[in-house]
């Protein structure tokens, strides 16, 4: 028997158990809105208008990337619903980019990558990807990536325009010294998708009302001028090298002016040195931000030395490089915080995926063990979400007590490890099904048009037990779901149960209720799968 005729006799529309990935399945895209999550969700959600930092560890396939998707949707709602406490949601779930800015940056091995990456790093991306979102909001750029992490809105353009004209009406009230400190974090890490960083430099700049007009430094000016003069008087003295009547202050000029042209010159370019020489000092210490020393030369000169007094640039090594950009980190949220914005929620996942990291443990411990700061983790305005690979608490529970010091796991409100129960997991199971369901038993099924949205209450849903013999219980299908441990394997069980009783059932005389041997059986090769997989023998 095939699974579509299985399915259709059951008006399900499509195989709810098919996805194995969360940002690949339409069933949990249909599910988001719905109350369906793990139970420690509201833990790491918190109180969304107070950010703060959770730390989850979870194995492959226990719900991360889910319960991510859902904290960036539940943000999204809050933001819709309270327009003057938002939250920028800051993704930093792909690490690819960054890390291979730094081996760009470092030309070295991936080993002494990984065995220099710093906090500073982390936090120079992140800087980098919040002030790209902003950016993108002021200028009514659309994000097309997972639903609900665009700052403040779903994708869409009629909401995105919306928030760009919000934030344009909020930047007209905001104190000049916050807009300084936007124009300085923008040149600093705004990262355009496409464009010329200048030109959209440029946009976000007459929005901040820093002027129209690029200054133009008084010695360029001079110099400039002293130059023409000298030409001047030179073209001069040689139009009157035969006259008997040449001016006697004419030589003396003309070689004050070649002096003071060649002097001003020499100032103009000494301050070009300077600066170019700060931009350089500044991207060296800088490696996993790309900006070229041409454009951030061109952006701090259109600041100008004004401007940019007391600004806590990036330049120092150390403890003086972490603290300044804790204090960029502070002014951002300051700046936000004019602009509407409660705080900012960085999800950090997919730690393990990285084509540098391959899912090694000690490569996934170099690139987390520098955020695991409690000064890091405890900004205020800053919530940083960790969904960690299972791995990592293994060789956390390793480490000294000083590290558990620095790092404070006690006020980060900690998931020691994600678990679900048989009945949880009989639960979200069924909900697919309901998600999945189109008319009632008996009906003709109709799939030509998409699956609608869970039942409420009005139709009679089916449950997981209908699929069943009389003969198997509810207590037998969750100790079999028990044993998957997480809903990754659940539904491959789910999967392969359907699957096998179809294969066992004539399509000339199908039987649709699934026997209690063909689930007995099914489990005992799929727990033993389940267990093959978490000792480290097999692929999935």
């Amino acid at each position: 028997m095939k699974i579509d005729t299985f399915l259709a006799h059951y008006h399900i529309g499509e195989n709810p158990f098919g996805a194995e990935e969360a940002r690949h399945d339409p069933v949990f895209d249909r599910l988001i809105e719905h109350d369906l999550s793990h139970p420690e969700f509201a833990k790491v959600l918190g109180q969304v208008d107070r950010p703060g930092t959770s730390v989850v560890f979870g194995e492959k396939g226990s719900g991360k990337t889910a319960i991510r998707i859902m904290l960036a949707n539940q943000i999204a709602q809050h933001n819709t619903k309270h327009p003057d406490r938002r939250v920028l949601i800051v993704p930093y779930d792909d690490l690819n980019p960054v890390l291979d800015q730094l081996l760009t940056a470092h030309d070295q091995s991936p080993e002494a990558v990984f065995d220099s990456l710093r906090l500073e790093d982390h936090q120079d991306a992140i800087l980098s990807a919040a002030v790209t979102r902003l950016n993108d909001a002021i200028l009514g750029e659309q994000h097309e990536d997972t639903p609900g992490v665009a700052p403040g809105v779903t994708p869409g353009n009629n909401g995105c325009r919306a928030l760009s004209r919000d934030l344009k009406k909020r930047l007209r009230k905001t104190p000049c010294r916050s807009r300084i400190d936007l124009a300085v974090l923008t040149a600093l890490y705004d990262q355009p998708r496409t464009g010329s960083v200048i030109n959209r430099w440029r946009r976000l700049r007459r929005k901040l009302r820093l002027g129209w007009i690029e200054p133009v430094p008084w010695a360029w000016v001079g110099a400039s001028l002293t130059i023409l003069a000298a030409m001047g008087l030179g073209f001069t003295l040689w139009w009157l090298r035969d006259s008997a009547d040449q001016p006697l202050w004419l030589l003396p000029a003309l070689g004050v002016s070649i002096a003071g042209a060649v002097l001003l010159t020499a100032i103009w370019g000494h301050l070009t040195w300077r600066r170019r020489s700060l931009c350089r000092q500044i991207l060296r210490q800088m490696p996993a931000v790309k900006r070229s020393s041409s454009d951030l030369s061109r952006m701090l000169e259109d600041l100008g030395k004004t401007k940019l007094a007391g600004q806590p640039l990036p330049i120092g090594q150390g403890k003086d490089g972490s603290d300044s950009r804790y204090q960029l980190t502070r002014r951002f949220i300051e700046t936000i915080g004019c602009l509407g914005y409660a705080g900012m929620v960085v999800l950090v996942d997919r730690i393990d995926e990285p084509t540098l990291i391959h899912g090694r443990a000690d490569r996934m411990r170099s690139v987390v063990w520098p955020m695991l700061d409690n000064k890091f983790l405890q900004q205020k305005g800053v919530g940083v979400k960790l969904l960690l690979p299972l791995e990592l608490r293994q060789l956390i529970h390793r480490e000294s007590p000083a590290f558990f010091e620095e790092a404070r796991l006690d006020k980060q409100h900690l998931v020691d490890r994600l678990t679900w129960s048989g009945s949880t997991l009989y639960d979200l199971c069924t909900t697919r099904l309901h998600a999945c369901q189109v008319g009632q038993p008996g009906e003709p099924l109709d799939t030509s048009t998409p699956p609608p949205d869970p039942p409420t209450g009005t139709e009679k849903p089916i449950q997981l037990m209908d699929l069943f013999q009389p003969d198997v219980s509810r207590d037998a299908v969750i100790d079999s779901l028990d044993q998957m441990q997480q809903p990754r394997d659940a539904f491959k069980f789910l999967y392969n149960l359907i699957q096998e009783h179809c294969r066992l059932s004539p399509e000339d005389d199908p039987s649709f209720k699934i026997a209690r041997i063909t689930l007995d059986n099914v489990k005992t090769a799929q727990a033993q799968r389940v267990q093959d997989l978490h000792r480290g023998i097999s692929p999935a």
